[in-house]
């Protein structure tokens, strides 16, 4: 990418500064307390939601931190051409969780972990031949695709709120308690980042989760008896769940490598633009296969596919603070978590109701990214008002009536009874097909990162808008 920008860093600490450790060290668990729970949520879901896991969840939290730990480290500080060099923080993508959790209830959780292991090297050749694929990404495809993610996993958001992940079926589902303790957490979590400013505002969900957790616990409704026996350092088992290769599952994970590293190329444009300058080819390719590498990496030890952060990129432009060696604190201090599985225990203890009430706030807040990103870069012309419909319908149908599959081979059912699968397939080849759109053509179809590096060979076919009568 080019390096060229406006020139207006808005940092206190660029990349390579060192704050002194005194304000290093808080600077960095701030990094880890604006992720914790977007990174701890996913395999709490998936342990409640795969019955062959029931049980496992500590084992699967400390999994989660330790991956995340390595992950952002080797971003921070890379090994080859592994790693950006910048301030990227890793940690389990909520993008799989959905569709990895249909693959587990149906081929076991070593079909899950093989899936993610096969299809990592989509994201390391994305990292290699970005001129090559971008054009059939424009935000149109991409923001249906995270639109997708967030509205298929609320069902999951409000089983969890209700009281149980098992569902409707479950004792105590619907119950005023479980609902009152989502309420809370919802309650608080809004009020913070909507009545608030600063940090309180960036750890709003983290905040929100701890008040319904006390309340919880004031209730008499959490039990601790595992806090009591869980050991005080564990050490990670490769492959404890076996490893498996479903063929549909691959296809799946594949694609939404994909959609997630698109993400990442986005975060990384928001990280370094913090800085007045474009992110370079150097560290978009780096950070799209350490994508790919840490998410197989992850997958040998137990762990969901890894991605940036975004909330972390919002923290960056927030404090001022750009420095790759503040964020590598915030690495070691996932690593030393995740070396301590009574943490993991006091995770894994918390009742269903007060994830829940976090959840759905994240859930809902994936989906408005996803608008976000067609409103502020799509015209919603006839041509793109009928792919975001059908895309989106297609996508949802599967969702809601996974019986229309019923005929198809089992794999098929699988791979397109993803919403993300069948919606985003949908855009992306009716954006191909349907004349008007012009792939990869003008600046507004390519993706934030994704802009050619000389973008005067895509101005000059637009005419310049009619002066205002406000203009200089």
């Amino acid at each position: 990418m080019a390096s060229s920008n406006d020139g207006s860093s808005v940092v206190l600490y660029d990349i390579e500064d060192r704050p002194p450790l005194g304000e290093a060290v808080p600077l960095g668990i701030q990094h880890v307390l604006a992720m914790f729970l977007g990174n701890v949520a996913p395999p709490l879901i998936l342990a409640g939601a795969v019955g062959s896991v029931t049980g496992e969840t500590t084992f699967l939290v400390q999994m989660a931190l330790i991956v995340a730990g390595v992950a952002t480290l080797v971003q921070a500080f890379p090994i080859g051409p592994v790693g950006a060099k910048l301030p990227i923080v890793m940690g389990t993508s909520f993008a799989f969780l959905g569709p990895l959790i249909a693959v587990g209830n149906q081929y076991g959780l070593a079909a899950v972990f093989g899936a993610a292991l096969i299809a990592a090297p989509v994201e390391m050749v994305m990292g290699v031949s970005l001129d090559r694929f971008r054009e059939y990404f424009p935000p149109l495809v991409t923001g249906i695709v995270v639109m997708l993610i967030g509205l298929t996993l609320i069902p999951t958001g409000m089983n969890y709120a209700a009281g149980a992940s098992a569902g409707p079926s479950a004792p105590g589902y619907g119950s005023f308690t479980n609902l009152g303790l989502a309420g809370l957490v919802l309650v608080v979590t809004v009020g913070l980042n909507q009545f608030f400013e600063g940090f309180l505002r960036v750890i709003s969900v983290f905040v929100g989760i701890v008040v319904g957790y006390v309340a919880a616990l004031a209730l008499g409704v959490v039990d601790l008896s595992a806090v009591a026996s869980a050991g005080w350092v564990t050490v990670p088992v490769p492959l404890k769940y076996g490893i498996a290769f479903e063929p549909s599952a691959i296809v799946t994970v594949a694609f939404l490598y994909v959609i997630t590293g698109m993400e990442t190329i986005g975060d990384i444009s928001g990280t370094v633009s913090a800085t007045g300058r474009d992110a370079t080819q150097e560290e978009m390719r780096g950070g799209l296969i350490a994508d790919g590498v840490m998410s197989a990496f992850g997958a040998i030890f137990n762990a969901l596919p890894n991605t940036s952060f975004s909330q972390n990129v919002g923290l960056v432009n927030f404090t001022g603070v750009a420095s790759r060696y503040v964020v590598g604190i915030g690495g070691v201090a996932l690593l030393i978590l995740g070396f301590v599985p009574k943490v993991g225990a006091v995770v894994s203890a918390m009742p269903d109701a007060v994830l829940g009430g976090g959840a759905l706030i994240l859930f809902a807040m994936i989906f408005s990214s996803g608008a976000r990103i067609v409103t502020q870069n799509v015209t919603l012309d006839h041509r793109n008002s009928t792919i975001l419909a059908l895309s989106m319908a297609l996508g949802l149908g599967v969702a809601f009536r996974p019986e229309v599959l019923q005929q198809f081979p089992s794999e098929i059912q699988t791979l397109f009874g993803s919403a993300l699968v069948t919606g985003g397939f949908t855009a992306l080849v009716l954006n191909i097909v349907i004349p008007g759109g012009g792939v990869g053509a003008g600046p507004t179809e390519y993706t934030t990162g994704l802009a050619p590096e000389t973008p005067t060979n895509v101005e000059e076919d637009i005419p310049d808008p009619a002066p205002s009568p406000d203009d200089d």
